[in-house]
C-alpha cells in the first residue's frame, strides 16, 4: 500500500501540493519482485509509468539471438537513492507507447509503484498544473538517461565522449 509519506518524499511528486500528492495516491499501486524478475520487456504495451521505491532495477535491451538478458546488456540502473533513476516507463508517454527496453529486477528484491499510464493523462488533462510538473520532471528523467546512454557508448566504443564536449 502506498501512503502519503511515501508519494511525500518522492523526488517526483516533491513540488506538488498536498491536495495534488492526494490525486497521486489515488493512482497508484505496488508491485513486487524478486532477483531476476522481469518487471516489463521490451516491445510490450507502456501502460504505466514505473516508480522504484526500494531494490534496484536494471534496464536492458534483448539480444537478437534469445539468449537471456546479462549485465552486460544493462543501459541504465534505477534505485530509490538516485532521484532522476527513480522514474521508469517514460515510453507511456510517447507514441507508439511500447516499452523501449526490458526492466530486470538485480537486487534481493524490488518493489515499484506503478502509476496507470491511462489514468494519469486523464489527471493531466483536467490538473494542468500536475501535468505540467509530470511533465517538467519527465524531462529531467529523459536527459539523464540520455546521460547515461552517452556514458555506455563512450564505455563501450572506448572515447572518452563526455570530455569533448
Amino acid at each position: 500500500m502506498v501512503s502519503i509519506d511515501l508519494i511525500d518524499k518522492l523526488e517526483i511528486f516533491k513540488a506538488f501540493t498536498n491536495d495534488e500528492q492526494e490525486k497521486i495516491l489515488k493512482l497508484c499501486t505496488t508491485d513486487k519482485f524478486q532477483n531476476g524478475d522481469r518487471l516489463f520487456q521490451e516491445g510490450d504495451d507502456a501502460q504505466d509509468m514505473w516508480i522504484v521505491i526500494d531494490g534496484e532495477v536494471a534496464l536492458r535491451f534483448e539480444t537478437p539471438d534469445a539468449k537471456p538478458s546479462t549485465d552486460e546488456s544493462t543501459l541504465s540502473s534505477h534505485r530509490k537513492d538516485i532521484p532522476e533513476s527513480q522514474v521508469m516507463g517514460w515510453s507511456c508517454f510517447v507514441p507508439p507507447y511500447k516499452m523501449r527496453l526490458s526492466a530486470y529486477c538485480v537486487s534481493r528484491k524490488c518493489q515499484v509503484i506503478k502509476i496507470s499510464r491511462m489514468q494519469l493523462n486523464k489527471l493531466m488533462e483536467t490538473n494542468t498544473q500536475i501535468g505540467y510538473k509530470i511533465m517538467r520532471y519527465m524531462v529531467q528523467v529523459v536527459g539523464y538517461r540520455f546521460m547515461q546512454f552517452q556514458d555506455e557508448v563512450a564505455r563501450y566504443t572506448g572515447i572518452g565522449m563526455m570530455n569533448s564536449w
